[in-house]
């Protein structure tokens, strides 16, 4: 359909049909026989009756080929206008095989990898008759407490950007408007939804204007140049508003400063929650501040189609403001071509074809043994297909390994690790719970220490139920539960060489697991094949390459604790250990446990000739960077070398380290390979005090290594003309 006809379509609008169009509701409120579908969001106090809503332009969290035909054929049978239902659903990452929680996928630092788990989803997704994910979440944590950590990529704003990119390019293609296999991605939380106080979900979010635009945005930013269609509004306030009625936020920032004129959705509730907010007095004024934040689609609360058409009419609110946002549903629908084909995409025997397809389940399988990130070893990985082994621990033969985000996916699809260990040994381990997740019996506990004296090797599946994180699965205490550290320290004393395998959404309080194990690995929730890409790993069939994208704590107390902090006025390398007046811990380390792109390997690589170009930058000039790295090791490996820069003198204050490039290489035992980088000015740009983004002239130290804590460095100058 052309534009001038979309045009026409919303001239020909009533009122109650624009606001309609701008609500969003699940499938239920369309069709009684449809079902409620995956509900991610309260019920109790949304007063959302059905007659309201059942002319909704949108609906969300249904799937299946068949159901959705069905639910869009009535619809459109009702339809005065003849527009078709947008289908939309939270496909994290994966829909049927479920890949990694994302901060997973982050630990890859594999974009491609990422990027074909995007595309795998929506080839999925898009059979089933989906448009729409709500996905990538690129909000930057620095916080572990908070349980939406698992659905990020981590603590650092341009690896976020990095993968936000390949997210988006997986899930929209090339080719949207034309490739059926396609979703339309919705980038979210915007904007800062990361940064909670206390680590508490929708808590209150406050920082300055320039934290906002050098950490939090660029990550969203990156996801619009890429074109994403959709955007979410966060629950949190920004500037001391509720992100959803923050007009400066979505008009000023979002569309005209970041050029972005697709769809703006709000999440669950989030409209009618300025009213708790304190910011409205009741669901009218909420309409009234969303709609004139430029919100085009309320989710799951009845404002928009109580209040929009009376605000109009008493001339409080301007017909072009619904006109713009209807326009810009309609624009979105007729690129998913939906006007010609509304059941687009949707085909049952497609979908039976390519769910949990042995080439889907084969990608999910190496993906998930990329994102797995060794801790700690010490002799004990990887084990020997002849060895006795003792599979012990509440996720020894546990289905709850795809997180708490995997609504579409089914527990009965996944491979445990007993399993996958049985394959490797071609029998089954000998297998015992130890301890529930929160709960140990004696009995238990006792006949987990038997089985473990008659094995050569004893490897504990330990970590947090998938309801221990995700939305609302915010926690003060982020150790593993007391019952398996009881578990581990009983296992400890006999002396067996002790593999740990996580389990988790978020970094933990290691302590009473990482000194009882002699080697640690950290498996996340790795999805449908967990259970094989979990073997592949210990058995060293797959060599572990994964690093952390978000610090381990040493101690909850620390929290927030990140790589890329400001050095402070009295650092505490500066400053005599004797001395008490540095800024530090008197009982606990400054230093995360482990610290962002950390992880080990089952071989070694050695860093030799770091080497700049030129020690002197000009303006508008570049510097090149190299690096020879060995594999030293007798194994082969792939090793992630990390590019830092710092900013010695700054017009505000700068971190002592900040990711600039990344390269990850595979290396045979013996072979060394260059590793150059490019550094130009992008590289040195920050936001200066005015919100400029500029740089300095003066001295960098450029960084290179294995993680963020094991670097080698060199100095350079940038020199501006006219400005020796």
């Amino acid at each position: 359909m052309n534009e001038s006809k979309l045009h026409d379509l919303v001239r020909n609008m009533t009122l109650e049909e624009k606001a309609a169009q701008m609500s969003q509701v699940v499938s239920s409120f369309i069709d009684d026989k449809s079902g409620e579908g995956k509900i991610t969001g309260p019920f109790a106090g949304m007063e959302v009756a059905k007659e309201d809503m059942s002319g909704s332009g949108s609906v969300l969290g249904a799937s299946g080929a068949d159901d959705l035909r069905a639910l869009q054929k009535e619809y459109l049978g009702k339809s005065r206008l003849g527009i078709p239902l947008l289908f939309m659903a939270d496909v994290i990452h994966g829909y049927k095989t479920v890949f990694p929680v994302p901060l997973a996928l982050g630990c890859t630092w594999d974009p491609d990898a990422v990027e074909e788990s995007a595309a795998i989803a929506a080839k999925e997704s898009a059979a089933a008759g989906l448009h729409v994910t709500f996905s990538p979440m690129v909000d930057l944590v620095r916080d572990p407490r908070w349980g939406r950590v698992m659905e990020t990529t981590g603590e650092d704003p341009y690896l976020n950007g990095v993968f936000a990119r390949a997210f988006v390019r997986g899930y929209q293609g090339d080719n949207l408007e034309n490739d059926e296999s396609k979703l339309a991605a919705c980038v979210k939380h915007f904007a800062a939804y990361g940064a909670p106080e206390g680590g508490r979900d929708y808590n209150t979010v406050d920082m300055s204007e320039r934290q906002l635009r050098e950490y939090y945005l660029p990550a969203y930013e990156a996801a619009l140049d890429e074109g994403a269609e959709m955007v979410m509004t966060a629950f949190n306030t920004v500037e001391g508003i509720p992100a959803t009625s923050n007009k400066w936020l979505m008009r000023d920032l979002l569309r005209k400063e970041m050029g972005f004129n697709g769809v703006l959705i709000s999440d669950w509730g989030a409209v009618q929650e300025a009213i708790p907010h304190g910011v409205a007095a009741d669901n009218r004024e909420a309409a009234l501040k969303a709609v004139t934040a430029g919100v085009d689609i309320e989710m799951m609360t009845p404002c928009y189609v109580q209040h929009l058409k009376t605000l109009v009419e008493e001339d409080v609110v301007a017909e072009e403001l619904l006109d713009e946002a209807v326009l810009r549903i309609l624009q979105l629908k007729n690129r998913l071509g939906l006007f010609e084909n509304p059941y687009r995409g949707a085909d049952s025997s497609l979908e039976e074809k390519l769910t949990l397809s042995e080439e889907h389940r084969k990608a999910a399988r190496e993906t998930a043994a990329k994102s797995c990130v060794l801790l700690k070893n010490e002799g004990a990985l990887p084990l020997k297909k002849e060895q006795n082994v003792a599979l012990i621990g509440p996720f020894a033969e546990s289905t709850d390994l795809m997180g708490p985000w995997s609504i579409f996916g089914s527990e009965d699809d996944v491979v445990t690790i007993a399993a996958g260990i049985g394959e490797k040994l071609g029998t089954r381990p000998t297998v015992e719970k130890g301890s529930d997740i929160e709960v140990v019996s004696s009995q238990e506990l006792e006949v987990a220490v038997e089985a473990a004296k008659q094995a050569d090797v004893v490897v504990m599946a330990l970590g947090e139920h998938s309801e221990m994180s995700g939305e609302a699965g915010s926690r003060t205490n982020i150790k593993l539960p007391e019952a398996q550290l009881k578990l581990a320290a009983e296992l400890k004393k006999l002396g067996k060489p002790l593999v740990t395998v996580l389990f988790n959404g978020r970094p933990l309080d290691l302590h009473g697991v990482i000194e009882e194990s002699d080697a640690v690995l950290e498996a996340w929730y790795p999805g449908t094949e967990g259970g094989h890409a979990v073997a592949d790993l210990l058995f060293g069939d797959t060599n572990p390459s994964g690093k952390l994208t978000m610090s381990f704590p040493d101690n909850v107390g620390q929290v927030p604790v990140y790589y890329n902090s400001f050095n402070t006025g009295r650092p505490k390398d500066q400053i005599a250990p004797e001395d008490r007046f540095a800024s530090k811990y008197l009982d606990a380390p400054n230093e995360p446990l482990f610290p962002f792109g950390f992880g080990l390997s089952y071989t070694t690589f050695t860093y030799s000739g770091l080497a700049l170009s030129s020690e002197i930058m000009e303006e508008n000039g570049t510097i090149w960077v190299s690096v020879d790295v060995t594999n030293t090791g007798t194994a082969a490996g792939e090793e992630t070398v990390q590019l830092y820069v710092r900013d010695l003198v700054g017009e505000v204050v700068r971190p002592v380290k900040e990711l600039k490039g990344f390269r990850k290489i595979h290396l045979e035992p013996g072979e060394t390979k260059q590793v150059v980088f490019e550094v130009d000015e992008e590289s040195l740009k920050y936001h200066h005090s005015d919100l400029t983004c500029t740089c300095d002239p003066g001295d960098f130290t450029l960084s290179v290594g294995p993680d963020s804590r094991n670097t080698d460095e060199l100095r350079f100058s940038y020199q501006p003309r006219g400005r020796q």
